[in-house]
């Protein structure tokens, strides 16, 4: 296997001009391939296997796990009217439009945001890079990236009506911190990512972190990859730790956490969910089509549907293909990404986990996606 995952990432590479790329694989019993093919970037030194990426909206699922932990423990409710804990969600404003001087026009929602919602990205709020309205109505309420501030904004539909990918897991992480009175990064030190041993994941962005992460890059319009220095977390000046796409990580560690799904919840004698819970994580929540998603910045991503011949659902924290992909995954599978171009899949049916990482914009380039294609096909011998 691992032979064929290095000749797929040089082939595939070289012909995306992408500098290098890391992907590790591994099964419930531990890793089978760890590959690191090319450089940091254009001239830079060679990536190696524990080099730091922003995994941005991988983050996603490791946050959904924590809030899930205090389901179980009944400190968090998945039905609930959130706005009890969280209190600036609780009158939801629909943006309906804006009026003849382009200020914002709103309504309220027509029923409160839930838990369940919010991980299954049916609240209704949204990205401003996928929604020209939330772009138009960031300028009259401008925010920095990585404030507070920046999570104040209305609805894109009422909650419970329409797949909208966008913050709803960075509220996730605030109502961890609201039950459980400490801070995100914490809570998983102390539950998630300690217990498990994942040792490089953090939302840390000190200098030991700089030193060891693999810079970020952008696609000019000549097709060449210039650096690109943004923290997706916001660096030093955010004003909470983004459950959205906040933490840094190595590929390996993120596998390790894929290799706790696939477990049903438990890896190297620490028990992190019940089964029962990650059956329910794994079980699609939704009643219609996820992880579609089209761009209003085209620099920093291209429209973004992995599996176009399909309609796809979503979990707790996952995005489910029904139906087995063109390219090896089983059906039932569980996956995401992030804008950096990293990504990860969770076959529990075949007992298979991949984590592929890269660190250029735009995400999801149709060339970018065939890296992790031919990764895919080379881990089931396609």
């Amino acid at each position: 296997m691992r032979d064929r995952i290095q000749h797929a990432l040089e082939t595939t590479l070289a012909a995306a001009n992408i500098p290098g790329a890391v992907a590790v694989v591994g099964n419930s019993a531990g890793t089978l391939a760890e590959v690191a093919v090319g450089t940091k970037g254009p001239g830079d030194p060679p990536l190696a296997i524990d080099d730091l990426f922003q995994i941005a909206s991988m983050t996603k699922a490791i946050a959904s796990v924590a809030a899930m932990q205090l389901v179980e423990q009944g400190r968090l409710s998945l039905d609930d009217d959130i706005g009890a804990l969280l209190p600036p969600l609780a009158n939801p404003q629909v943006l309906e439009g804006f009026d003849d001087e382009g200020k914002p026009v709103t309504r309220p929602a027509a029923g409160p945001i839930t838990l369940r919602q919010l991980l299954t990205h049916t609240s209704g709020f949204g990205y401003e890079f996928m929604s020209a309205e939330l772009t138009q109505y960031r300028q009259h309420n401008p925010a920095a990236p990585g404030s507070l501030a920046s999570l104040n904004a209305p609805l894109l539909a009422d909650p419970g009506t329409q797949w909208i990918y966008g913050i709803s897991t960075d509220w996730v992480g605030l109502a961890v911190e609201a039950a459980a009175g400490m801070k995100l990064g914490d809570w998983l030190d102390r539950h998630v990512t300690g217990p498990l041993k994942m040792a490089d994941i953090s939302f840390a962005f000190d200098d030991a972190v700089k030193a060891r992460l693999t810079p970020l890059h952008a696609r000019m319009p000549d097709g060449n990859l210039v650096p690109f220095p943004v923290h997706f977390g916001g660096g030093e000046s955010a004003e909470f730790q983004g459950a959205g796409g906040g933490l840094v990580g190595t590929a390996g560690d993120y596998l390790t956490f894929c290799r706790m799904i696939l477990n049903k919840g438990t890896l190297n004698g620490a028990r992190i969910l019940k089964p029962e819970t990650v059956a329910e994580m794994s079980r699609n929540q939704v009643a219609m089509p996820a992880g579609r998603m089209s761009t209003n910045m085209p620099g920093l991503s291209t429209d973004f549907d992995l599996f176009p011949m399909m309609d796809c659902g979503w979990g707790l924290g996952f995005l489910i293909n029904p139906v087995e992909g063109p390219d090896g995954r089983a059906p039932g599978s569980l996956a995401w990404a992030g804008i950096a171009n990293t990504y990860y899949w969770i076959d529990p049916a075949s007992d298979v986990a991949a984590v592929v990482c890269m660190q250029h914009l735009p995400f999801g380039e149709p060339a970018t996606v065939e890296v992790l294609r031919a990764v895919e096909r080379a881990v089931y011998g396609r």
